[in-house]
């Protein structure tokens, strides 16, 4: 055989070879075809050239690269699954993408902002040390008070952004830590079984520890939500405000500051919160919900939340909640029964039931607002339509009672103050189970302002 010969059949050979390595190649990237990319920027939005940055699945470390002159990195031909992106800039400036799903043939641009300030705003002034059973413990003000407290701290850890739901173990968990030990999703994954299962201290403490290694808005929420909910209003308190300082157009961080200070009886710091939060959006209906239920106790009435209230009215007309908020705020300000904006506040709470008759509270109001007028039908039906609407509204029962005893119907009357009596039972007992239920921390505070103000 000649030398060319043996030269076309050597060139043939390893065309054939390339060819199949081609073909098997082939099917695995048309499996594997999809992307992550973004920009690391810091808090001014400039790129960030030289960032470590880290493609993480199931709590491991998959991939790494660096970012180029333009900040940007890649990661391609990847295979579908869910995975966290973390940028990491000489072991100070640190964060982490919340899980990002990620199908078959799909391509998704994730931007991550490092803040090259410390990894935490300060060592908080607050150690939690324990926890105890909050049966005893009552909370700030009357039932009445520490009723609708605990409803808003409830309304507000709802606040707390859903996760994606993933059938994580808590021993898979903890390894992923031990590999991962500045993984902050870890930690929050961890706290989440942890006050499941009832272990509230723990998840606390890794809620604090998530929120340390990235000072995200997400991550000071979950951290100052948890506290509120097991009364720990200071260190609550000091959470948000700080959260609030580095994410001032955060609307949940000043919900939950606001509703932190209403817990402590600083009603009227609590009010401003609440109005600053409905400012920074106007068009978001939480702030306004919060500041209506304010209108529901009278300690915690206050002249600031009438206008934002009567912003909410305009805002959203179809809103019935918006309607009967408005309205308790104009009926608790009125001058007297001959005060003209009665006759709004009458008008207010019969728009809210036509546009939700299952509204009870606003049926309740209403009513009140007949009986005040001395028109005991109008009263008494209205009244009728609030038990029906929420049988379990206890002063609805009540003021339908003495409805009829004004009216001479004892029998009627005395039947319904039955139903009152077994409802508040049935509410204490629930409030009880209640405090039960939820632990409350034991925290010491370290103020160290406190020692000079003694001087």
């Amino acid at each position: 055989m000649s030398m060319a010969t043996r030269n076309r059949a050597r060139v043939w050979c390893c065309a054939l070879t390339l060819g199949v390595v081609v073909c098997w190649l082939a099917p695995l990237s048309y499996a594997q075809s999809a992307s992550l990319q973004g920009i690391v920027q810091d808090s001014t939005h400039q790129p960030i050239s030289g960032a470590s940055v880290s493609l993480i699945n199931d709590g491991k470390q998959v991939l790494a690269t660096s970012t180029d002159a333009q900040g940007a990195y890649a990661f391609l031909h990847l295979a579908a699954g869910t995975y966290v992106v973390r940028a990491d800039l000489s072991g100070n400036a640190t964060k982490t993408s919340n899980p990002i799903p990620l199908s078959q043939n799909e391509a998704k641009h994730i931007d991550l902002t490092l803040d090259s300030a410390p990894q935490f705003f300060d060592e908080p002034h607050f150690t939690v040390a324990g926890v105890t059973d909050a049966s005893g413990t009552g909370g700030h003000g009357s039932d009445a008070v520490v009723k609708a407290t605990n409803g808003m701290v409830k309304s507000t850890v709802s606040l707390n952004e859903p996760r994606e739901s993933r059938e994580v173990s808590e021993q898979s968990l903890r390894e992923a830590i031990a590999r991962n030990p500045k993984e902050p999703n870890l930690y929050e994954s961890l706290a989440d079984i942890e006050e499941k299962s009832g272990r509230s201290l723990d998840a606390v403490r890794d809620y604090q520890r998530a929120a340390e290694l990235d000072p995200s808005e997400p991550n000071l929420f979950a951290w100052g939500a948890e506290l509120l909910l097991h009364h720990a209003a200071e260190p609550a308190i000091e959470v948000f405000r700080k959260g609030h300082e580095r994410y001032t157009q955060s609307s949940r961080i000043l919900i939950g500051l606001g509703v932190a200070e209403y817990s402590r009886g600083s009603y009227e710091q609590a009010t401003k919160d609440l109005c600053a939060a409905s400012d920074l959006d106007p068009g978001d209906p939480n702030p306004y919900l919060f500041l209506g239920k304010f209108q529901t106790i009278a300690a915690s009435r206050s002249t600031l939340g009438n206008d934002k209230l009567k912003r909410f009215a305009e805002l959203l007309p179809n809103n019935a909640l918006a309607d009967y908020y408005y309205a308790l705020s104009l009926w608790y300000r009125r001058a007297g029964p001959n005060d003209p904006s009665v006759t709004t506040v009458e008008s207010l709470l019969q728009k809210a039931v036509n546009l939700d008759p299952k509204l009870g509270s606003a049926h309740l109001q209403l009513g009140i607002v007949y009986a005040e007028k001395k028109n005991m039908t109008e009263a008494i039906s209205a009244f009728q339509k609030a038990v029906a609407a929420t049988p379990e509204l206890e002063e609805a029962h009540y003021r339908l009672a003495q409805a009829y005893k004004s009216s001479g119907q004892a029998e009627k009357a005395q039947q319904e103050f039955q139903v009152f009596e077994q409802i508040r039972k049935n509410s204490a007992a629930a409030s009880d189970r209640e405090r039960h239920e939820i632990q409350q921390f034991v925290y010491t505070l370290r103020d160290s302002n406190s020692a000079a103000q003694t001087h």
